[in-house]
Formats: structure tokens, sequence, C-alpha cells
């Protein structure tokens, strides 16, 4: 993109210079994920889909206050907007007694609510089955890197990008107050293809083409940044369109696909990108 002059910063940084704030931005971001770990078991705020509780659809003029008053006997979590004047609460575990309780007050006030409970168990298996497919994911996709490239510095390089990636997502998921939903766990899975796309053609470019490395990168990041400038216009859209419309769901996936692609903006074009200037300095590739 011509808005960005790349050849500068690839020029006048070292190797060392261009990847020290990234490395420094994911530090940061292990020790969230590390404290969000301690907290509730999970390196993100997990959602009801995997902690267990009950979600209750509503339509309803009444405010947050009035909602909050009717329900404060109850561990009411969260107040959301829906479309057509409607609302989505989410409760904490109840046991029984409690549970009926609340479907009876339910029942009474908001006649035609709609209750779903996920329990507590049923949660923490969701929860287990989530991190295996991030878990397996990742290992496959790592394991792909390098049968592909079989050169342990580029591959790692790759790799380390992918997984900064995730991290500071997730990082930044608990700055926001983004939870972990079966949707953004997609969203994630799906950010580990998207955040291996750069880092793969900016190592093809830099090993098997021939020229001036400094060429090589520029040509890579300008094709590049355009493949990822076309995911977050269409990622910005959606986010839109599910902002306005009360699409929670929608909202929380787009959000998530556009906090990795700026992380992965910053990992591949200075973490891989520092990397590979090391790598070709000291003799490796062509």
């Amino acid at each position: 993109m011509g808005l960005i002059n790349y050849t500068p910063v690839i020029e006048k940084y070292t190797p060392k210079q261009l990847v020290i704030i990234p490395l420094v931005l994911l530090v940061i971001s292990l020790v969230l994920v590390t404290v969000s770990t301690i907290n509730t078991g999970m390196p993100v705020k997990p959602g009801i889909d995997f902690s267990g509780g009950t979600a209750v659809s509503i339509a309803t003029s009444d405010t947050k206050d009035q909602i909050q008053a009717t329900f404060g006997g109850y561990p009411l979590n969260d107040i959301s907007e829906g479309p057509n004047n409607g609302k989505f609460l989410t409760f904490g575990v109840m046991d029984d007694a409690q549970f009926r309780n609340l479907t009876s007050l339910i029942n009474q006030k908001y006649p035609d609510a709609s209750i779903n409970q996920i329990g507590e168990t049923f949660g923490k298996t969701l929860q287990y089955q989530a991190v295996l497919a991030l878990l397996f994911s990742f290992i496959g996709m790592a394991i792909v890197i390098f049968i592909a490239f079989r050169t342990f510095v580029p591959a790692g390089a790759v790799v380390l990008s992918a997984f900064a990636d995730m991290v500071m997502t997730a990082a930044v998921m608990n700055i926001v107050g983004i939870p972990l939903t079966l949707g953004t766990v997609a969203a994630l899975l799906m950010l580990i293809g998207y955040s291996v796309d750069s880092d793969i053609l900016l190592t093809n470019r830099v090993l098997k083409r021939q020229g001036k490395l400094i060429d090589k990168l520029v040509g890579a990041f300008h094709t590049g940044i355009i493949m990822t400038s076309t995911t977050i216009a269409a990622a910005t859209a959606m986010f839109i369109v599910a902002w306005f419309g009360s699409v929670q769901i929608l909202w929380e996936i787009s959000a998530v696909l556009l906090i990795g692609l700026f992380a992965d903006i910053l990992n591949t074009w200075l973490t891989n990108a520092g990397i590979l200037k090391w790598y070709v300095q000291k003799g490796g590739g062509k």
C-alpha cells in the first residue's frame, strides 16, 4: 500500500530493534494471560458456554437498572442489548431451588422470555474440548510449517509469530472484556490460519526468490498488507453490522478477528521480518 512506506523501517533498524517492541508486548500479554488462567482456569475469562449458567432472552423496554433491581437476588452477570428492544441476560451457576425461583420470576414478569440453562459440568466439557481444538490446531499448523521449510529458524519465526498473535489477542480480550465462548473460539481457530498466511508469504519471498534482501522484504510487505487489509475491511463491516444490529456473537467474532489481524501486522512485519533479516545476514537462505 502506497500510504505505508516500509522501506525506511526495514533499512534503518537492526533485527534486534525490529523485534524488541513486539517481544515486550508478548511478555506483557503472557503475564495477563497467566493472571487470567490463575483466576479463572482459562487464558481468557470463560463465557456462559464454558462456565455454565443460564441465558435468558426477553423483550422489554425496562432499563438495565430496572432489570438489575428485578433480579437483585440472583447471580446476574451481564445484560446486553438485542434486536427489537430485546435484552440478553446471563446468570451464573445456581442450585436447583434458586433456578426454579428464577424461572418462576421470569415467567411471571416476562411471559415470552426464552430460558436456556447450561450445566456447569457440560460447560467444563465444552471448555476442555475447546482447549484441545485450539491446541491441536496450533500443533498441526506448526508441524506443517516445519515440514514445509525444513529449516529451524524460518519455521520457528512463523510459529513464534502465530503464537504471539494468539497470546496478544487473548490478552486484549481480557482487557476489553470479550469472553471465551464457542463463537470466539471459532474466531481464534480462524486466526491461526489468517496469521500464518502473511508469514508464509514473507518467508517464501525472502528464502526462495533471488534479489536483494530489502527488495524482497518490501515486495512481500506490499503484497501481504493488501491481503491483510482486505480481511480487516471484511471483519470491520461485520463488526459494524453486528454492533448496530445487536448480534452479540457476530460482534465478538469480528472483534477477535480484528484484534488478531492487527497483532499479526505487528508480529509478521517486525518480529518475523526481523528474524529473517538476521538469518539471511548471517548467511542463511539464498
